[in-house]
């Protein structure tokens, strides 16, 4: 199958909140991989989400995006950040630590696989 993903998507567990209704109903969710424009998620049970729209918020990442469903198996839903910036969440020092360091991470990562010839 080829890979139609526009960006690489690293893997995660990351706590998430999307809001499934227009009257604000939410459920919980993990985020299992994402990237810059999209991500995969988990939830409990079958869910039955909006297809144009949708909020996801991802306190971990201190950030919470505008999504449209892309393809959905189950409790498994992959989505498709809309283009708008995401809305930056407030967030503990904590937190924007924790998210720095797992940016360093992933950069250096990407810098071995470099230097050892597999990027």
């Amino acid at each position: 199958m080829p890979e139609r993903r526009q960006s690489r998507r690293d893997k995660v567990i990351y706590g998430g909140v999307a809001e499934i209704g227009e009257n604000g109903a939410t459920r919980e969710c993990v985020v299992r991989n994402i990237s810059e424009n999209g991500a995969h998620l988990e939830f409990s049970n079958v869910v039955k989400l909006p297809k144009e729209q949708m909020s996801l918020k991802i306190a971990r990442k201190g950030r919470s995006f505008l999504a449209k469903v892309v393809w959905w198996r189950d409790n498994f839903v992959g989505v498709a950040f809309r283009d708008e910036a995401p809305v930056e969440l407030p967030v503990s020092d904590i937190e924007e630590r924790l998210r720095k360091s797992e940016q360093k991470k992933r950069q250096l990562q990407r810098r071995i696989k470099e230097l050892i010839g597999e990027g």
